[in-house]
């Protein structure tokens, strides 16, 4: 019958030291990072708050509702009214002025129909009497239709010129949100890029820190490595080796032999 018989062979004694230093060095490279805060590496401190800006930008978009004093402006340029506050305020004078000088130009007539009356023979008659009336009543109505033309001249000046003041509070009321809305988007957009610019400073702040936080344990697990690549060099090694049973001729010629040497031992 066979016997088999195993011999194990450790790795190199020096693989087998480092390879329990790397374990130590591992376990308190994990031990450390139990006892630090992840808010080193990560957290709020990391994100770039608004730069100010966005800040401006924001302060500013009240801005936008900047339309609501031209539109209550141009409210009140509308109605039946609106057109009293653009009436000449020298109206009145220029009415007066002309009246008084039509007036004068009337009266300049009347000399005239004296005159006339003379030639035919009806002065201070009936017929003179109804020729002054004729010509007092159209100078009377050319005198008021005079005076109504001003009026009306004035009345639709002033009608043009409110009209004129709705278009333009209107117009305001929309340029005024838009050149807001400008002024925020310009903010908005290069207070991005200050907040993007600081977010990069920030990011490789972080990678540093993420570094420095896990670097014993990045250390430990490149020493590892090195220490595995030593033991796939020197392997431990297990030899199993089969020792054949040996014949009963060879167990009797080893026992005569045994035999012998004990007789000559004793002659």
């Amino acid at each position: 019958m066979a016997e088999t018989s195993t011999k194990i062979i450790d790795p190199a004694t020096f693989i087998e030291a480092e390879s329990k230093l790397y374990l130590d060095e591992l376990k308190d490279a994990i031990g450390g990072l139990k006892d630090k805060d992840l808010s080193e590496i990560m957290g709020p401190d990391f994100v770039a708050g608004l730069s100010d800006l966005q800040k401006q930008a924001i302060s500013k978009a009240g801005g936008l509702g900047s339309y609501q004093p031209f539109l209550d402006a141009a409210a009140g340029l509308t109605g039946p009214d609106a057109y009293k506050a653009f009436m000449s305020p020298y109206q009145k004078d220029v009415i007066d002025t002309t009246l008084a000088e039509f007036d004068v130009q009337a009266q300049k007539g009347v000399p005239g129909l004296a005159a006339s009356a003379i030639s035919a023979g009806a002065f201070g008659g009936g017929r003179e009497g109804v020729q002054r009336a004729v010509y007092g009543g159209e100078s009377a109505r050319n005198r008021a239709a005079l005076q109504a033309n001003l009026l009306q001249q004035g009345f639709t000046q002033a009608q043009q010129l409110a009209g004129q003041a709705f278009g333009q509070q209107m117009n305001l009321a929309k340029t005024a949100p838009a050149l807001a809305g400008q002024e925020i988007a310009g903010l908005t957009t290069l207070g991005g890029m200050q907040q993007s610019a600081a977010q990069n400073i920030l990011d490789a702040q972080k990678q540093l820190a993420s570094a420095q936080y896990y670097q014993p344990l990045n250390i430990a697990q490149q020493y590892g490595s090195g220490i595995m690549g030593l033991i796939s060099g020197y392997p431990g090694q297990t030899i199993t080796s089969t020792m054949p049973t040996p014949s009963p001729l060879q167990t009797g010629l080893s026992a005569g032999a045994t035999l012998a040497g004990i007789y000559k031992a004793l002659s």
